[in-house]
């Protein structure tokens, strides 16, 4: 199997942060400043397959990456989750949180967050 995600574990040149059971990473296509990827060190496909020492793990690194994140880009908000299934917009077989900086003014309205990428989105 040859994994995109698992060849940037093994190489261990891009990754900001690690623990014991994930790592981090920029996003090769950022949707924003600093958008990052945490991953699980071992292939498991999606959130949902995830063991609770990972999930605790991924969830420990998030704030770390966010200190990071703060410190180099400073955002003034962020959105954070996981595209599960490729009807869930998931591209990379390989579990990975979104930590994506958002920045003031760079959407119209961000009122809603990512409720803005399903059809008929609610108003509030």
């Amino acid at each position: 199997m040859d994994c995109v995600f698992c060849n940037i574990i093994k190489d261990n040149k891009v990754i900001i942060a690690e623990n014991e059971l994930a790592v981090a990473f920029y996003d090769n296509f950022p949707v924003s400043k600093g958008h990052t990827l945490i991953i699980p060190r071992r292939h498991v496909e999606t959130y949902f397959d995830l063991n609770e020492e990972e999930m605790k793990a991924i969830f420990n690194l998030s704030q770390e990456v966010k200190k990071i994140l703060a410190k180099l880009y400073k955002p003034d908000g962020y959105n954070v989750g996981f595209n599960v299934g490729v009807d869930g917009g998931q591209t990379v077989m390989h579990c990975h949180m979104h930590v994506i900086p958002r920045y003031h003014g760079d959407a119209l309205n961000p009122r809603g967050g990512i409720r803005k990428v399903v059809k008929n989105e609610k108003k509030y």
